[in-house]
């Protein structure tokens, strides 16, 4: 068993926003803040990893003047929960040969596991990924835009930017209230004269706020 590791995170650099998420349900992971900083327990990566793929994925979604971006959101650590669980050792993809090369629409067709492709991705962005420039960044991600780990790297932080908070990403909901998205709501029919030709704008909600008690995502099962 590995020693427990974390990603250390600047509270301040985050507004606050990843801090006070992480210490509300239904969201499995916590976090203590000392002397500005959020350490969040890391599951799967190693804390130089997790600290590689958060800079990675800060650079596919910047945040800017149009809102916060993958950091804010807590991007990495959504990556972290899902390659941990059932996902990240493909439990429930085929995954005997033959293994061809098939065209895109037929989707990944290889051996590796997401945890594999990750493991051995994350070394070609190089140890110092993180600490390099924007534009450096940009260039090495830029040159590995062909490879299935930025493939993956880049489907993953759009999820962790927009999935339902329980899984670890969209800390605060700030990804759907970037979008407009209100949430998992069934029904607007009680909205629909209180609204009626007026602009309907609802606050975001969570699948657990929704339903009134804790949800746990598939990340959560136990291996």
């Amino acid at each position: 068993m590995r020693r427990r590791e974390f990603l250390s995170i600047p509270a301040v650099a985050l507004g606050g926003t990843l801090l006070y998420t992480l210490r509300k349900e239904p969201f499995i992971v916590h976090a203590q803040a000392q002397d500005g900083i959020v350490n969040v327990p890391l599951k799967f990566f190693s804390a130089e990893e997790a600290k590689t793929v958060a800079a990675a994925t800060a650079r596919i979604f910047p945040s800017d003047a149009s809102g916060p971006g993958a950091n804010e959101a807590g991007v990495a650590i959504y990556i972290d929960r899902q390659l941990a669980g059932p996902y990240g050792r493909d439990k429930y993809r085929y995954t005997k040969g033959p293994w061809v090369q098939s065209v895109p629409e037929h989707g990944y067709q290889a051996k590796e596991t997401p945890r594999e492709i990750y493991k051995a991705g994350i070394p070609t962005l190089s140890d110092n990924f993180a600490s390099l420039t924007p534009a450096q960044q940009d260039e090495k991600l830029q040159s590995m835009e062909s490879t299935t780990f930025f493939r993956l790297l880049r489907t993953h932080t759009i999820e962790g930017m927009f999935c339902d908070p329980m899984h670890g990403g969209n800390a605060g909901m700030i990804g759907w209230q970037l979008i407009g998205f209100p949430g998992p709501r069934m029904s607007y029919r009680d909205e629909i004269e209180q609204y009626r030709s007026e602009a309907f704008r609802p606050k975001p909600i969570s699948l657990a706020q929704l339903v009134g008690h804790p949800v746990k995502g598939w990340e959560e099962e136990a291996e």
